[in-house]
């Protein structure tokens, strides 16, 4: 499969976001959109292959404050201010971020593309599609929630999971990503440690930015309840999340396919809060069925 190689993108307002492809450009272009301080490549290759397989241009890229994307010249938020929720002027917004997703397509002449976000990436491609109806096709949300504070809400620990910080060292990241992952992913899949590992290694040779990271964070809370924001989406939707999910509870999935008008939910039973291979090809199935249904370009593998 052929792949684009990392390459980088002005997208206004100061951010340049690094990104690459897979698959013939010539197709209809698949933007994946990561999550709370995860990088292009937690979107595995294999992954982003199957989907290219399916007649797609894949792209993915590196959220502002992740990987080799601009980090914002902007103090982290500490504990105060997560828990208040108030925070100054120079704290972004998930608009922000979808506008840089918007950006990115844009500037690489993509729109409109069909949008895919996991987790706080759900939450960015949401609200591209809300903010940027002519930039979407497509959106697909996976266990990803609506920013309300009585769904989706983590089970008791999970919060602090998210607050801890990684220790310094590469070994001692990889370990603790790991354990991270442990905690947070798919109970009844398997999991495979070493693949795992590797990519927590990669990522810590690409980068890490736990400033980054606290200011995604920042940007969830301060974004807020967006139901309302959410009724405005006119792609056709797929909503996908975890019955086990633990750390977006499978109501957050279950209120934004309620807010969404004519969104489709599945649950899948058994998943938690990652993308375990097992179930890459039924979200691959699901993710190209919609985009045959809704784009009459994209053909039939």
């Amino acid at each position: 499969m052929d792949t684009g190689g990392e390459q980088f993108v002005d997208v206004g307002r100061g951010i340049e976001l690094c990104y690459d492809t897979f698959g013939n450009p010539g197709d209809p272009t698949l933007l994946l959109v990561m999550g709370l301080g995860m990088q292009l490549i937690a979107w595995p290759d294999d992954f982003c292959a199957l989907l290219a397989g399916e007649g797609f241009h894949v792209v993915r890229f590196d959220n502002r404050d992740a990987g080799l994307s601009t980090s914002v010249n902007a103090p982290p938020p500490g504990l105060p201010q997560l828990a208040t929720r108030r925070f100054g002027a120079r704290q972004y917004t998930l608009e922000d971020m979808a506008d840089d997703a918007a950006g990115l397509l844009a500037a690489l002449d993509l729109v409109p593309a069909h949008a895919v976000g996991a987790s706080l990436g759900g939450m960015i491609a949401q609200t591209l599609a809300a903010r940027h109806p002519g930039s979407v096709r497509t959106l697909t949300s996976i266990m990803s929630t609506t920013g309300s504070r009585v769904k989706g809400q983590p089970q008791m620990g999970m919060l602090r999971i998210l607050l801890q910080r990684a220790p310094e060292g590469r070994e001692a990241f990889v370990e603790h990503f790991a354990k991270v992952f442990e905690l947070i992913g798919s109970p009844d899949f398997p999991k495979d440690i070493e693949e795992m590992r590797d990519q927590a290694g990669r990522t810590y040779d690409r980068g890490v930015n736990p400033a980054g990271t606290g200011r995604q964070l920042a940007a969830i809370l301060k974004s807020g309840d967006r139901t309302k924001a959410l009724k405005a989406i006119v792609a056709p939707t797929l909503v996908i999340h975890g019955s086990k999910d633990r750390l977006v509870r499978p109501s957050g999935g279950k209120a934004t396919a309620a807010a969404i008008p004519g969104a489709e939910l599945m649950l899948i039973e058994g998943m938690g809060h990652d993308l375990p291979r097992a179930v890459w090809p039924r979200i691959v199935a699901a993710v190209a069925e919609r985009g045959r249904r809704h784009d009459g370009a994209l053909q039939t593998a």
